[in-house]
């Protein structure tokens, strides 16, 4: 089955960014965009008039006018575009059988409608099967340096972020940028290392160059696979959230990776990727571990 980019709109500057984002993603990419835009019908415990007729035709308007403005802007483009009859979480996350990721726009903090990153946005990121990507705007375009790297953080083992790295090398590889792969790590304690850690990190000359043959470790694959991006290697010590955003400012996408995790209110996204998708000035992908 082929694979197509899908991108969620609703009408605001935000979403509009990450459309276009999105955009330019499937052209390195070489894929198709599918522009989503949910709607239905509910009424409303309002004293107003409701009309779905007009509703529906104003969710349409919505969607056409997001088709045209991508389209104007990126004629080269396979482009389709449909009205979801569902809400947003559901109606996004029923694209993933054939998305290679998600797109949605992003305000950072606090909680707003439709695809931007709040409640939605956070809800699609922690249940999504596909990598999603949290698009900021600034004036309507995105948010993303004309050059720079694609930041990713490798955090755990090799298992842990091998599908992190591996969006990562795939985007790098895609638009020609490099990789920059961060490796955090915080001083011993009895939980954070094992006897046997202990001992490797002895046998390695220290904790420093421990960490640096994990990060080697994990990246070996990833470099074989894809032997034309270039690599460079940042371990520090510090929060993985912390560092990774220290390091965010001239990337070009930040790639996080998110474990499978419920909370008593649903599936939960993380702290690193949460730091990430509120304070990176750049546009964050949140991968799903395979």
């Amino acid at each position: 089955m082929s694979r197509e980019i899908v991108a969620g709109v609703d009408g605001s500057p935000e979403s509009l960014a990450a459309a276009d984002w999105a955009a330019r993603e499937a052209l390195h990419r070489g894929l198709p965009l599918r522009l989503a835009h949910a709607w239905r019908w509910e009424p409303l415990d309002l004293p107003l008039v409701q009309d779905p007729e007009a509703q529906g035709r104003a969710a349409h308007a919505v969607l056409r006018e997001a088709e045209e403005e991508i389209a104007r802007r990126h004629p080269d483009l396979e482009l389709s575009a449909g009205v979801l009859p569902d809400t947003p979480v559901a109606a996004l996350l029923g694209t993933e059988e054939r998305a290679e990721m998600l797109v949605i726009g992003s305000r950072g903090h606090g909680p707003v409608a439709g695809f931007l990153l709040g409640s939605y946005g956070q809800q699609i990121i922690a249940a999504a099967t596909r990598p999603v990507v949290a698009v900021r705007s600034r004036d309507g375009e995105a948010a993303e340096p004309p050059a720079g790297h694609v930041l990713v953080g490798q955090l755990g083992t090799p298992e842990d972020s091998a599908a992190a790295l591996g969006f990562a090398f795939a985007t790098a590889a895609a638009r020609g940028a490099s990789v920059r792969a961060v490796r955090a790590w915080s001083l011993p304690s009895l939980y954070a290392y094992s006897p046997a850690s202990m001992r490797l990190a002895d046998e390695a000359g220290g904790l420093v160059p421990y960490e640096e043959k994990a990060l080697r470790e994990a990246l070996g694959p990833w470099r074989e696979k894809y032997p034309e991006v270039r690599v460079e290697e940042h371990v520090e010590l510090g929060s993985a959230g912390q560092v990774l955003l220290s390091q965010s400012g001239a990337a070009q996408l930040l790639v996080v990776g998110r474990r499978a995790r419920r909370g008593a209110v649903g599936p939960r996204i993380g702290s690193v990727a949460h730091a990430a998708l509120h304070l990176a000035p750049c546009p964050v992908a949140v991968v799903p571990q395979g």
